[in-house]
């Protein structure tokens, strides 16, 4: 459906399909003003404005920027950034096995569109598919712990609940599943969960967002462990490598969206005060 038809139609659709239309705008917007496409631009429009009058220094900084600009286009650049962002998360706040008996928390990673049904996995992003695929697989691996499926969402029926079905096809038992889902974001999900959980879990998300999840985390109270599910880091490979690539710049943007997020997460936790779980 073209974009004109669907904002035409934003005012007919129940309240909740327009606040998760409207939270997806927003996060679209976001991801548009950390793309290397917009600081290209932006380069572009800098530099035709003020070259012929621009000292050396400002010509100087003009090619350096726009020299970062491609390198970050460049599954290279984005790869290097990739990795610096999951290697955030240190040695010592990874899971062990002596972590075998603490409770699994999987937080959502989004969904495509509104679910129709508790059972419309097609609904799921792809972020959310591997972050439960690798709580599953860390469930089977050990004993059997509770696990909790944090995400609410914009609509009525939350990320947790779609996952918290799959998870059950996939063969975690009822009894064993939680679902938290008010939350609106990591930070609200470890708050949300003060109390209901021992101090210590393990924490399953992407590879790229768990260093924002062990703030968040940590700021509630928790002494958690982190598993990444999945990791979008590539090693190098082919001349490819060194070409700007669309799927390059998407890493950049996804990288960049994660760090600032940390930092924010960090400013917050040192605004306010954390509560130890019970």
């Amino acid at each position: 459906m073209p974009a004109t038809v669907k904002n035409a139609l934003r005012g007919c659709v129940r309240p909740s399909r327009a606040r998760g239309l409207f939270m997806q705008d927003c996060g679209a917007m976001s991801h548009l003003l950390l793309s290397p496409m917009t600081w290209a631009l932006l380069w572009m429009a800098a530099a035709w404005l003020t070259w012929r009058r621009a000292r050396a220094w400002w010509r100087v900084a003009l090619i350096v920027a726009g020299l970062t600009i491609v390198l970050l286009c460049t599954p290279l650049g984005a790869n290097l950034l990739i990795r610096a962002v999951e290697a955030r998360v240190p040695a010592s706040a990874r899971c062990g096995a002596n972590d075998a008996s603490a409770p699994i928390v999987v937080l959502a990673g989004g969904l495509e569109d509104e679910p129709r049904a508790q059972d419309d996995y097609i609904a799921l992003t792809p972020s959310s598919w591997r972050r439960l695929r690798g709580g599953v697989e860390l469930w089977r691996r050990g004993a059997p712990v509770p696990m909790t499926i944090a995400g609410g969402g914009p609509f009525s029926i939350s990320e947790a609940a779609v996952l918290g079905r799959l998870a059950q096809d996939w063969g975690v038992p009822a009894q064993r599943l939680h679902e938290e889902t008010q939350s609106a974001n990591t930070w609200e999900s470890a708050m949300a969960l003060r109390g209901s959980l021992p101090p210590r879990v393990r924490v399953v998300s992407s590879a790229t967002h768990l260093p924002r999840a062990l703030v968040a985390f940590e700021a509630a109270g928790f002494t958690p462990c982190m598993v990444a599910s999945d990791s979008l880091y590539v090693p190098m490979g082919s001349v490819g490598y060194f070409l700007p690539q669309l799927s390059a710049m998407q890493k950049t943007q996804i990288a960049l969206y994660e760090l600032l997020g940390e930092a924010s997460y960090r400013w917050r936790a040192r605004r306010e005060p954390t509560t130890t779980p019970r």
